[in-house]
């Protein structure tokens, strides 16, 4: 015989006999050929069915984030007209600031009580002074007054003492 060469495959023997097939009994090739395309059809409609969904629930996340950064965005602008705003209301107190303080200025107060009431500043001729004695004669509140009513007795007696008299 010959020799074996590697990454050979080696002969296959021939058997002398044959295997005993067994008969199989065949339905109807209706039948089973409807089932089993019932079966790959419900298959490939739930395959289907799963790519819809998750296509559904990829466009689903995707209009959630998109939602989501518009209130976002539309929250980031109205800040932004809320900060605009609130810097033209500081810089118009600022300003009013400054023209009150430039109204409260006691030359400026001088100048309109002498052009618009007819004023005039005192001369030192013109001024007195007074000397007042250095008692007080307030008398503090804390001291309460108690009035009492008179009962009806009293009252009586008050008056017949009144008529007497």
């Amino acid at each position: 015989m010959a020799r074996y060469q590697y990454e050979t495959s080696p002969r296959k023997i021939r058997t002398d006999y044959e295997p005993v097939k067994k008969k199989t009994i065949k339905k109807s090739p209706t039948t089973k050929s409807n089932t089993s395309k019932k079966s790959t059809t419900k298959m490939k409609t739930a395959k289907k069915l799963k790519i819809v969904l998750f296509v559904l629930i990829g466009f689903l996340a995707f209009f959630t984030i998109s939602f989501r950064n518009a209130i976002i965005d539309s929250k980031y602008a109205e800040i932004k007209k809320l900060k605009n705003d609130l810097a033209l209301v500081e810089k118009e107190n600022e300003q009013l600031q400054a023209g009150i303080e430039s109204h409260l200025n006691l030359k400026t107060i001088q100048e309109e009580a002498e052009t618009l009431l007819g004023m005039k500043t005192l001369s030192n001729d013109q001024i007195k002074y007074v000397n007042l004695p250095k008692t007080d004669y307030v008398e503090s509140g804390s001291e309460e007054i108690h009035i009492e009513e008179e009962s009806y007795f009293t009252k009586i007696i008050n008056l017949i003492k009144s008529l007497i008299k």
